[in-house]
C-alpha cells in the first residue's frame, strides 16, 4: 500500500493520506512528496485547486510518525532532524500555495496534520472534529507553524493549548482561528466529487453550515485571567487562585506535563506574537524541535507515552521550579542544524 495517493481529476489535485493504520501519521517521504506535488501543480494551468484528505476512518491525519522519530533520537541519527525539516518547508509551502488549498480536517486532526492543513486557504471541519498541538504531553513544543496559530488565536487561549496540549472541537477551530467552514461529515464525499465541475464559492455556499458553538468561548475569560502571566508559575499560582472549578484541574493537568517543555512553550508563543510571519515562527520552530527531541524530555515522554506506554515519564527536570531561565533560552540559540533558509 502506498502511504500517500496523489491524483488529478477535473481540474483538482487530490492528495490523499494513506496510512489508515497509523491514523495517517506522517513520514519523511510523505512530506517530501507533498512539497514535491505542491510545486509540480502549482505550475500547472489546469490544476485549479488542491483537496488534502485522509483514508480510513480516524479523520486526516494524527500527526507525524513518532516512532520514527523516537527511534531516530535514539540513534542520535539526523534523520529526526531531516524530518522536522522536510516537513515545516512543507508548511510554508501549503501556507504560500497561490491555488486554493481545500483542507478536509474531518476526525483526529493533531500535531502534523494541523501543519497540513491549518495553513491552507480553505479549511472545512466537522462535527467528528477533533484537534489538538498535543506536544508537551510527550516533551516537546507545539511546532508546524502552530506558534503562529496558537499566537494570533483570540486572547490567552492560543497560551492555554500550548501549555496544556488541551484538544478542542470544531467551534473552536473556527473560533480560534484553525478553520474556516464547517460541512457535516455525510456532505464530504459529495463536496469532493462536485468541486470538480462547480464553482467552489457557490459549493461552498450550498454545503456548509453554521458554526456550532465554541467551549473555549466561553471559558475564556478565566482562562484569559490566568494565562495572561509570562511564567509558568504566575499562571500556575493563578490557576490555584482561581474559584473557577476547571482552572485547578487545569493547573493539575499543566503539571503531568514535561516542565521543560511547558516552560518553553510558554516562551514561544509570547515570541511568536512578536514575530511577522509563519516563516519565522517555523524557523523558531525547527530550532526548538531539533533541540527538545533529540533532548532527554524529548526521548522519555515518547517512551513512556508510545513505546512502553507506561505512562509514567521521568521528566528532566522534574519540576518547574528547577527549569531555568538559561535552560529555556538555551531552545532559542542558533540551531548547530542551520536553518530552514525560509526567511
Amino acid at each position: 500500500m502506498t502511504d500517500i495517493l496523489f491524483d488529478v481529476d477535473g481540474g483538482i489535485g487530490y492528495i490523499t493520506l494513506n496510512r489508515p493504520k497509523a491514523r495517517n501519521a506522517l513520514t519523511t517521504s510523505m512530506v517530501v512528496a507533498i512539497s514535491e506535488h505542491l510545486d509540480q501543480w502549482g505550475a500547472r494551468d489546469d490544476i485549479r485547486a488542491v483537496l488534502i484528505r485522509g483514508a480510513g476512518d480516524h479523520g486526516l491525519c494524527a500527526g507525524g510518525d513518532v516512532r520514527a522519530m523516537y527511534a531516530g533520537a535514539i540513534a542520535q541519527d539526523d534523520s529526526t532532524v531531516e524530518f522536522f525539516r522536510a516537513e515545516y518547508r512543507m508548511n510554508a509551502k501549503i501556507h504560500q500555495f497561490s491555488k486554493p488549498y481545500i483542507a478536509i480536517m474531518d476526525g483526529i486532526v493533531m500535531g502534523g496534520g494541523i501543519g497540513v492543513s491549518a495553513h491552507g486557504s480553505v479549511r472545512i471541519v466537522t462535527e467528528r472534529s477533533v484537534l489538538a498541538m498535543p506536544e508537551v504531553t510527550i516533551g516537546i513544543c507545539p511546532d508546524v507553524g502552530a506558534t503562529w496559530l496558537l499566537a494570533q488565536a483570540p486572547g490567552e487561549l492560543g497560551t492555554y493549548l500550548a501549555m496544556t496540549g488541551a484538544s478542542f472541537g470544531p467551534g473552536d477551530a473556527i473560533y480560534l482561528g484553525f478553520a474556516d467552514l464547517c460541512m457535516p461529515t455525510a456532505d464530504l464525499a459529495t463536496f469532493e466529487m462536485r468541486v470538480q465541475h462547480e464553482a467552489l464559492d457557490d459549493l461552498l455556499r450550498e454545503l456548509t453550515v453554521p458554526a456550532p458553538d465554541s467551549p473555549l468561548e466561553q471559558e475564556q475569560a478565566w482562562i484569559d485571567d490566568c494565562f495572561r502571566y509570562g511564567t509558568v508559575q504566575e499562571i500556575l499560582d493563578a490557576l490555584d487562585r482561581s474559584t473557577q472549578p476547571q482552572a485547578r484541574a487545569t493547573g493539575a493537568l499543566i503539571r503531568t506535563k514535561s516542565p521543560s517543555a511547558v516552560s518553553v512553550s510558554l516562551a514561544a508563543i509570547r515570541r511568536a506574537r512578536k514575530l511577522e510571519s509563519v516563516e519565522h515562527c517555523l524557523e523558531m520552530e525547527f530550532g526548538i524541535s531539533s533541540a527538545l527531541m533529540l533532548d532527554s524530555d524529548g526521548i522519555e515522554g515518547v517512551r513512556a507515552l508510545i513505546i512502553d506506554k507506561d505512562r509514567n515519564p521521568r521528566w528532566s527536570p522534574a519540576t518547574f521550579a528547577e527549569v531555568t531561565d538559561e535552560q529555556v533560552a538555551a531552545a532559542f540559540a542558533p540551531s548547530r542544524y542551520g536553518t530552514l533558509g525560509l526567511i
